[in-house]
């Protein structure tokens, strides 16, 4: 497969309305947001250097203001991305832009600050200073594009309530794209674990977010998710490394892979295919902009081999070398184009430390569209070969997060996830009808 193939995303993102239903408070509580799906044309947003360049991703966007007076951006908001970021290029007419000039609060940061010399540590290349002493970022993304610009604060505003001092990094190249979408997005808001992301400059403890396997619509909540009617939760650890190793991304999302079955039988691996070797490689990352799930080779090969098996009796292979989707899944199925329902598949289980996430269902197999075989579509099992890709690690994407009550616990370096009607809960909150 070569670079053109590798990098054609299809990308879907998570939208909010724009009808926003803010149940503001202060920060230490929670803000309500609502979802929805919407798929969008290849090659719409770039990724970051340590997102897997996959033909389809979900990320969220959400719209506010920046600066006084207010300026309206849309920030595509990202789980595996630090550095929030917006277009300050001016002189760009195909894109929204925010212009610094503009804002009163505006106040970029020098390159001597504690912000650009410690706070930066997570960022893939170093920060540096330009020429007038200002702090100075780029960011490179995986189809060779980067963006360049300057730190700086200014104040954001949700729900009519100003932050004042976000940190963000205001742009001044463009990326190459022939997206309409781009002129729909202003940037982009980091929510990992790195020191600048927006999750942590505001200190939420914790965030949660639930896609409806039904309609795709979700609900995003920031801050405290305790709720009476909510399924307890499974809790797993997030993992944390003090070392910088070259291939583990510290501020990831990041969990203890222990096994995997399917059905009840559970594959003859040992533990250590799941651990991160001395170099990083091997971690396992859950991210939501990533849509279907990949394993490392090993992994993967067991799994596929037992699905197969488990499987053989009640559907045809797709005995074709030359199709595999999205370079990285090559266990696909012919299914007539008549057929209603899938026959009923073994669940494949991922079994974490002290949870398990289970995948059942529709969620295990994905009808690839445009392929027609004869009189049968072709759908492919929604795991792959991260190794296809030249990925080290194991990442959970969002297909399997479907109606998942998903929580990131920042306080106590946790991440719970439950099975819930995810529609439903929308409704609860009263954010979609």
């Amino acid at each position: 497969m070569n670079a053109t193939s590798l990098f054609y995303l299809a990308a879907v993102y998570l939208s909010f309305h724009t009808k926003t239903c803010f149940c503001l408070a202060p920060f230490s509580q929670m803000l309500v947001l609502p979802l929805k799906t919407q798929e969008l044309q290849s090659g719409s947003f770039p990724r970051s250097p340590n997102k897997l360049p996959f033909h389809h991703n979900v990320t969220l966007t959400v719209s506010l203001t920046v600066g006084t007076p207010p300026q309206n951006v849309t920030m595509v908001l990202d789980t595996g991305s630090e550095l929030s970021w917006l277009q300050c290029n001016t002189t760009r007419v195909t894109q929204p832009t925010f212009d610094k000039n503009r804002s009163t609060s505006y106040s970029p940061i020098n390159c001597s600050s504690p912000t650009c010399t410690t706070r930066t540590r997570d960022f893939s290349l170093p920060a540096s200073c330009d020429p007038n002493n200002l702090c100075h970022a780029t960011l490179s993304y995986a189809d060779a594009s980067s963006a360049e610009g300057n730190l700086a604060a200014d104040t954001f505003n949700f729900g009519g309530s100003d932050i004042p001092g976000v940190v963000f990094g205001c742009m001044d190249s463009g990326f190459s794209s022939n997206s309409d979408e781009d002129s729909k997005t202003t940037g982009l808001m980091g929510m990992n674990r790195g020191s600048l992301s927006f999750v942590s400059q505001m200190s939420f403890p914790k965030f949660s977010y639930c896609i409806s396997g039904f309609d795709f619509s979700g609900v995003l909540l920031l801050g405290e998710s305790n709720f009476t009617w909510l399924t307890q939760l499974n809790y797993t650890p997030l993992i944390q490394i003090s070392t910088p190793l070259p291939y583990f991304d510290r501020a990831a999302y990041t969990v203890q892979l222990e096994g995997i079955k399917v059905s009840e039988k559970v594959l003859p691996l040992p533990k250590s295919v799941y651990v991160p070797d001395h170099t990083g490689a091997g971690q396992t990352m859950v991210d939501s902009g990533t849509q279907f799930t990949f394993l490392l080779g090993p992994a993967y090969s067991a799994l596929r081999n037992e699905f197969l098996n488990q499987t053989g009796k009640i559907l045809r292979v797709l005995d074709d070398p030359n199709f595999v989707f999205q370079g990285a899944m090559d266990l696909c199925y012919l299914v007539p184009q008549n057929t209603t329902s899938l026959p009923q598949l073994p669940t494949v289980s991922l079994m974490f430390r002290g949870a398990e996430m289970s995948v059942s269902g529709d969620r295990l197999l994905y009808r690839v569209r445009g392929e027609v075989r004869g009189n049968d579509s072709v759908y492919c099992f929604t795991f792959g070969n991260s190794e296809l890709l030249g990925i080290e690690a194991f990442v959970i994407g969002n297909h399997h997060q479907q109606n998942m009550w998903m929580e990131f616990d920042l306080q106590k370096s946790r991440m719970g996830f439950a099975q819930v009607r995810c529609d439903l809960a929308g409704q609860r909150f009263g954010v979609y009808h």
